[in-house]
């Protein structure tokens, strides 16, 4: 389906709960953001339906997200429904990675084959600073685990913060070396007007790519590509390798050099809102006509509404002061 300025949509990311077992720094504050009623958040049941109208408009990729996604009951029971809709043919989760261990076998049996795991630092002290009191080894027993269930690509998050972990860019690029695995480096954004923000903690992909080249030379990897690397295909990130690497290397830029003019996704809330764009305060009630009793026409107009207000563009750049006030936990990362 195709967007006021025909970008083509079809992706649809979906926050299933706004709660975390993590208080990461740039997130939240120590003590968290009260979270929603259990009566707020989207029932499953109320999820499915939006994707199985998305999917008929032309949705055919989904990721779920949170908050921490994998701490919602019987989130195996979405994703084997979500996996049986007609139309969707990609369907992946976000995860910080502490219960991924444990859960990886089971995730991968109803039908999830992709994973991006969040981590800002390899270094057990650090991370639990960062992370406020979370386990390095729980989020690389989780990455092991779902090496060795199946999962292909496994997407390596890593938000570089000036001051905090940029002295691993180098350890978690060397990474690839060895393992298939996709590390990506996010600039680090606004959002939430909770955490560390500050525009000194900002390193730009172009300065975080400089510490990286002194390795080696990142050669481009074409956005069509092959095998593994074609799931990357018509993401934010650019993509590079390292002379013999195993791995790619990712590259978004989503402060200094956006990629609006390409964004292919909609975004819905846990609390049951459409968000067209990340860094855009507008959204669309969809759980208030859900639990009106709306038909699927409704549904179909409201997505398509959703459509004709996303803008062209985000106008937040480095050097902002105002920060957007919901938080990723909210929203959905």
């Amino acid at each position: 389906m195709r967007d006021s300025i025909n970008r083509n949509i079809e992706y649809l990311r979906v926050s299933i709960t706004d709660r975390c077992n993590l208080r990461c720094v740039y997130c939240m504050p120590e003590g968290g953001v009260p979270g929603l009623s259990h009566e707020a958040i989207l029932r499953y049941e109320e999820i499915l339906r939006v994707v199985r109208v998305a999917a008929g408009k032309g949705i055919r990729k989904v990721r779920l997200t949170g908050g921490e996604p994998l701490i919602r009951k019987d989130i195996a029971g979405l994703i084997r429904e979500i996996s049986a809709i007609e139309g969707i043919d990609d369907l992946s989760l976000t995860t910080n990675g502490i219960l991924l261990g444990k859960m990886a076998e089971g995730l991968y049996n109803a039908g999830l084959r992709r994973v991006n795991i969040s981590l800002d630092s390899l270094d057990p002290e650090r991370f639990r600073e960062l992370t406020r009191g979370g386990k390095l080894s729980d989020v690389l027993d989780g990455i092991r685990r779902a090496e060795e269930t199946g999962f292909d690509p496994i997407k390596i998050n890593v938000v570089a913060i000036n001051g905090f972990n940029d002295d691993e860019i180098r350890e978690f690029a060397r990474l690839t070396l060895t393992k298939p695995y996709h590390v990506r480096f996010i600039e680090f954004m606004p959002v939430g007007g909770i955490g560390i923000w500050d525009d000194e903690r900002i390193i730009t992909a172009d300065r975080i790519m400089g510490k990286i080249a002194a390795q080696g030379e990142l050669t481009p990897i074409s956005q069509g590509g092959q095998g593994a690397e074609k799931t990357m295909a018509g993401g934010p990130a650019k993509l590079y390798k390292l002379p013999g690497a195993k791995g790619i290397l990712g590259f978004i830029s989503a402060l200094s050099n956006h990629f609006c003019q390409s964004c292919n996704r909609l975004r819905l809330t846990a609390d049951g809102k459409l968000r067209p764009c990340l860094f855009s305060e507008t959204e669309i009630d969809i759980k208030t006509p859900l639990r009106s009793g709306c038909d699927d026409a409704e549904l179909s107009r409201l997505i398509s509404l959703a459509l004709a207000v996303k803008p062209e563009g985000h106008s937040i750049a480095s050097g902002i002061k105002d920060k957007h006030r919901r938080s990723m936990s909210k929203i959905g990362g």
